[in-house]
């Protein structure tokens, strides 16, 4: 009998993955502007991203936006916010995975905060709202100044407690 790719744990810690990433999105960020968040929604993803990898933690960013936007909406529904959700999922899934070294975690952050975060979802807003780009990059650079020091602290303490929690399971 071939192994399932997704056991019955796997799916109900990513369920609840899912459901965290929805309230901590929802609930527990600050939005000074529409074009600036704070928020550590990243934090269930980089999760499912450890414990999982890639695929994963890509299906649960996915899900997590679009239930987020249909259940709480903050504005109108954007695929393309989705997009960057999805790629954030897979790119902390393949920089994360069974290796949080510091080194990767600072690719991470920075690939995820400099091209998704800063360029690619400043791109959605233009498409979006019609907003200037480069004024609004510029007005982006501290929210991804202050993720990226929030990102690279957090990461390597969330790693630590996952690997230490897995070590004490497996006694």
């Amino acid at each position: 009998m071939k192994k399932p790719i997704f056991t019955t744990k796997m799916l109900a810690v990513m369920s609840l993955l899912v459901a965290l990433e929805v309230i901590i999105a929802r609930f527990g960020t600050i939005r000074p502007t529409n074009s600036l968040k704070l928020s550590l929604d990243f934090i269930p993803v980089v999760v499912s991203a450890i414990l999982f990898g890639p695929i994963p933690a890509m299906i649960i960013s996915i899900l997590a936006d679009i239930l987020g936007a249909f259940l709480f909406p903050v504005g109108p529904f954007f695929p393309g916010f989705t997009v960057t959700a999805a790629l954030t999922g897979l790119l902390y899934g393949l920089l994360l995975y069974k290796d949080q070294s510091l080194p990767r975690v600072l690719l991470a952050v920075l690939l995820q905060q400099g091209i998704l975060s800063l360029l690619l979802n400043t791109f959605w807003l233009k498409v979006l709202y019609g907003l200037p780009y480069l004024p609004t990059l510029v007005g982006r650079l501290v929210q991804a100044g202050i993720m990226a020091a929030l990102q690279i602290v957090l990461i390597p303490l969330l790693a630590k407690a996952i690997n230490d929690v897995e070590k004490r399971a497996k006694l």
